[in-house]
C-alpha cells in the first residue's frame, strides 16, 4: 500500500486518476457486473443510484426498519419517502414478504440491506419487480458475499458499497462504489459525481462532487485481491465462535443458506442482558459494539414518517438485544476462546 500511494503522490494525479479507473474495472469484474463507478462514500452510492433512476418527490422507496441510517437518508435526500418494513428474525434482513405487501403505485424501488454481511434472500423481490419497481442492493456491509453463484450487488438494477475503513474491504478514509449492468445508469452516475460534466468544463446539469479520490483507489486496488481470503478467514472465526459459544444462552448469528456465502462484517449475537454483558466484557478488556441501538422509526430524524414504538417489533427486539463481538481476519482461536470464557463467566455469575 505504501508503494501504491507513493506512485499516486509522485504523479500528483489525486482526482480521478488512473488508479480510480483501474479499480472500477477490477471491482466490476470481481462483482460480475458491467460497470462500477467510484464515489466518495456508500451514502452517495445509494443517493446517486436513486437519482440516476429518476426517483424523487412523490415517489416511495421501501427499506428495512433495522439498518444504518444512511439507507433511508439517501431516499429522503432525493425527495422521496422512505417506507419502512420489519425484518425477518431468521436473517435479520428485510422481511421480503412484508416488503412486497408494502408495494403500491408510488413505489419506485425497494432497497434490501445485506445486514452484517448476511446475503439477504432477495429472490422474491427480483421475481416480483419486473415493470413494477427497481431493486437496489445496499451492500455496504457485505463485500464479496454471495447468493448462490452471484455476488451481492449484481442481482438488482444496481448495488451500493461503502469502503469505510472498518469494512471487509476498506480504504484509509471514506470511499464508495455503485455497480450496475445498466450503461445508462452508470453513465448518469459518472456525470452526477463530477458536477454534471460530460467532458472537461462541459457541464450538462446541476450536480455534485462525489468522487472517489485516487489515493483511496490505490489502497483498494492492493486490498481487493485479498478480500476473498479475508472473508474465508472471517467464516473460520464465525465457525469457531459457534462452537465456543454453544450453551451460553446467546442467540448466535444465522448461517447463510446452503450455497450462499456470509462474509461476517459483524458477529452480532443477541441477549436480553446486553448492557450487563457489554460492561462485563469491557472490564475484561474485550471491546464490543451495538449495530444498531435504534431502529430507523425510533430515530428523531424520521419522526415525520409517523411510525411509533411497536410498529416493527422484530426490528425493535434486535435493536434492544444485539451485541457485536470482536470479528476480524487473523483473529486466533485463542482470542475467540478468551471472548467465550468471559461470556461464560458472566453467565455463571448470574
Amino acid at each position: 500500500m505504501d508503494t501504491a500511494m507513493k506512485a499516486v503522490i509522485d504523479r500528483g494525479a489525486f482526482i480521478l486518476g488512473q488508479e480510480v479507473r483501474d479499480f472500477e474495472v477490477e471491482y466490476a469484474q470481481y462483482c460480475g457486473v458491467a460497470r462500477a463507478v467510484g464515489l466518495d462514500n456508500g451514502t452517495s452510492a445509494l443517493e446517486l443510484i436513486l437519482r440516476a433512476l429518476g426517483v424523487g418527490p412523490g415517489d416511495e422507496v421501501i427499506v428495512p426498519a433495522m439498518t444504518f441510517v444512511a439507507t433511508a437518508s439517501a431516499v429522503s435526500m432525493v425527495g422521496a419517502k422512505p417506507v419502512l418494513v420489519d425484518i425477518d428474525p431468521k436473517t435479520d434482513c428485510m422481511d421480503m414478504h412484508a416488503a412486497l405487501a408494502a408495494v403500491n403505485d408510488r413505489t419506485r424501488a425497494v432497497i434490501p440491506v445485506h445486514l452484517y454481511g448476511f446475503p439477504a434472500p432477495i429472490g422474491p423481490l427480483l421475481s416480483a419487480a419486473h415493470g413494477k419497481f427497481q431493486v437496489i442492493e445496499d451492500c455496504c456491509q457485505a463485500h464479496g458475499a454471495k447468493v448462490g453463484s452471484r455476488r451481492v450487488g449484481s442481482m438488482g438494477v444496481a448495488g451500493a458499497f461503502s469502503f469505510y475503513p472498518a469494512k471487509n474491504l476498506g480504504c484509509f478514509g471514506d470511499g464508495g462504489m455503485a455497480i450496475t449492468d445498466e450503461p445508462g445508469v452508470a453513465d448518469r452516475i459518472v456525470m452526477l459525481r463530477n458536477y454534471g460534466e460530460r467532458k472537461k468544463y462541459e457541464h450538462m446539469e446541476l450536480a455534485y462532487n462525489r468522487r472517489l479520490d485516487t489515493v483511496q483507489a490505490a489502497v483498494l486496488k492492493v486490498k481487493l485481491p485479498r478480500l476473498d481470503d479475508w472473508n474465508t478467514d472471517r467464516r473460520r472465526v464465525a465457525a469457531a465462535y459457534r462452537i465456543a459459544l454453544a450453551g451460553t444462552g446467546l442467540v448466535l448469528p444465522p448461517d447463510a443458506a446452503a450455497g450462499d456465502e456470509h462474509v461476517h462484517y459483524m458477529y452480532a449475537v443477541r441477549t436480553k442482558r446486553r448492557e450487563g454483558l457489554q460492561a462485563h466484557l469491557k472490564a475484561a478488556n474485550i471491546e464490543t459494539g451495538i449495530h444498531y441501538p435504534y431502529p430507523l422509526h425510533l430515530l428523531p430524524v424520521f419522526e415525520d414518517l409517523g411510525y411509533r414504538e411497536g410498529s416493527f417489533p422484530a426490528s425493535e427486539a434486535l435493536a434492544r438485544e444485539t451485541l457485536s463481538l470482536p470479528m476480524f481476519p487473523g483473529m486466533t482461536d485463542g482470542e475467540v476462546g478468551r471472548v467465550a470464557t468471559a461470556i461464560k463467566a458472566f453467565g455463571q455469575a448470574g
